[in-house]
């Protein structure tokens, strides 16, 4: 069987887990508002587009709203999985070279279509 040890922590580690904690879900709330702002902003600007608004041209609409997605992808990657706390340095390696090395294959596709 396995033994269990018990420890108890004083009142200033315990203060210090609640401050930790805090500010963890603080910084949880502030992305999640972030994401809903860029969401909305993201939307608005179709909506000039589609009410054919001068300045938002098919140009400009495509890359912003691109540029807005890769954004929410790496809040979300960092903040909503975690990915910003201590210990994930391995997973965290593992994605950034899978996501190169998938745009490295979609850029060379591209390219062979596009020389071709």
């Amino acid at each position: 069987m396995a033994e269990f040890e018990i420890y108890e922590k004083t009142q200033s580690e315990l203060e210090i887990g609640r401050l930790r904690a805090k500010r963890g879900m603080r910084a949880q709330v502030i992305m999640f508002s972030m994401m809903i702002f860029l969401t909305m902003l993201s939307f608005s600007i179709v909506l000039a587009y589609n009410a054919d608004i001068i300045g938002f041209s098919k140009f400009f609409v495509i890359p912003v709203i691109l540029l807005f997605a890769a954004v929410q992808v790496g809040l979300q990657l960092y903040y909503f999985m975690h990915m910003n706390e201590e210990g994930h340095g391995i997973p965290e390696m593992f994605m950034f070279t899978g996501a190169l090395i998938a745009f490295l294959i979609v850029l060379t596709f591209v390219t062979i279509v596009w020389w071709n």
